[in-house]
């Protein structure tokens, strides 16, 4: 299973106050943030082992605050204040500490974990003599970095056991709500985040039902457990994923696990693998079948020639012949068994039509018709464009009339 790996930010955006106050916005590029507060929070004349630690701390308190979009999803425009009641000390404008900046130039796209989750740590700190807390002591770690401890000694006095991200990627601060509302019969890593989200919701919220099966596909199981979240955030209770939908399950799914916390109970790695390891054929039974089988009935949807089949996850006599249709259309032998390269020609195919005709509300608004097996309800179906004969006979060049609004 392939490791996440949270982004640095190329720029973040401070709010010069607590949050909720009037205070200015400003927006800088994550380095010159973190040797800002670096330079604002300890001694340049400090050893090197502690100031690494301390901004190996600053960088994994910020990139928690933008991994978890601790404030962006509760509607505000910014990333982190410059509040140290909250997050950690900003002074817009000043200067630098030339061996501090050194220092940040080299770690800034290093940050902390716990071995095996995916969050950057939230690593609280406090100077350690006027204000302590569950955290590193700034002070004491000047005073362990004179005791000989080196950084990741340092470290893990304060924070147990942790291990150092080294070169992490870099980006631009993206939202991540996928865009477009998530329905019954969409696929993909969005569905899985939302299916995680609402297990682990579900064990403060006994309410929600269990999704029995974290596929990536969004069924009859999943829209039954947003419908009930939805119930219980006072949200508009239709069983889609839309933007608010989305945003308020960031927000209990981080409260719940304390992913904004120190003591963070922790988002383990996880995805849905689309790739294939072994051969799948008739009598195969499970996850694969059904992803399979679920690429098929998009293509039957979409590529002429490939019969429909059932997700059902039993590799049976009807799943063969779609596999055969789809290795004589591709050009492939037509075993009927699902290798490496029919497999990836299946994939292939699927990827290019969810990722255009799928995601497109203007050209096909309820395509999840085709999986769930209702009527489509999309904008030709108030007309007689289907069940009419024109009148004349159709060839190359010839369009429908655009239709005129009324004026308004």
């Amino acid at each position: 299973m392939p490791e996440i790996l949270p982004y640095i930010p190329q720029r973040i955006t401070v709010h010069l106050g607590p949050p909720g106050s009037s205070a200015e916005n400003v927006t800088v590029s994550f380095v010159d943030y973190v040797k800002n507060v670096a330079s604002s929070e300890i001694y340049p004349t400090w050893e090197e082992a502690a100031l690494r630690a301390n901004i190996l701390a600053i960088v994994s308190f910020a990139l928690n605050r933008v991994y978890t979009e601790f404030y962006r999803s509760r509607g505000y425009d910014f990333d982190i204040t410059s509040s140290t009641a909250y997050d950690q000390f900003f002074v817009n404008g000043r200067s630098f500490f030339t061996n501090v900046s050194r220092l940040v130039d080299d770690l800034f796209d290093d940050y902390l974990r716990r071995p095996g989750f995916v969050e950057p740590l939230a690593a609280k700190f406090c100077n350690g003599t006027t204000v302590t807390c569950e955290g590193l002591s700034q002070w004491g770690s000047q005073n362990l970095a004179r005791q000989g401890y080196n950084t990741v000694q340092i470290l893990r006095s304060y924070y147990g056991n942790v291990e150092i991200v080294t070169d992490a990627p870099m980006q631009g601060i993206t939202s991540s709500y996928p865009g477009y509302p998530l329905r019954r019969g969409i696929s993909g890593p969005s569905v899985v985040i939302v299916q995680v989200e609402l297990n682990r919701i579900s064990q403060n919220y006994p309410a929600i039902p269990k999704i029995s099966q974290v596929d990536g596909i969004f069924g009859a199981q999943t829209e039954a457990a947003v419908r009930k979240f939805q119930e219980i955030a006072n949200l508009a209770v239709d069983g889609v994923v839309g933007r608010e939908t989305w945003y308020a399950l960031v927000r209990y799914y981080i409260a719940v696990t304390n992913m904004a916390e120190l003591r963070s109970q922790g988002q383990r790695f996880y995805t849905i693998s689309w790739a294939t390891t072994n051969p799948i054929e008739q009598g195969d039974r499970g996850v694969k079948v059904e992803h399979l089988q679920y690429m098929l009935s998009v293509l039957y949807a979409y590529i002429p020639g490939i019969p429909p089949v059932t997700v059902d996850g039993v590799f049976g006599p009807a799943t063969r012949d779609a596999v055969i249709a789809a290795q004589r259309r591709f050009g492939l032998p037509q075993t009927g068994i699902v290798d490496f390269d029919t497999w990836d020609e299946i994939y292939d195919q699927f990827s290019g039509i969810e990722a255009t005709s799928w995601h497109d509300p203007e050209n096909f608004p309820y395509t999840s018709a085709i999986i769930t097996g209702t009527a489509p309800r999309n904008r030709y179906s108030r007309t007689t464009t289907l069940t009419q004969f024109p009148g004349n006979s159709l060839s190359t060049g010839n369009q429908d009339p655009v239709r005129q609004e009324a004026p308004r």
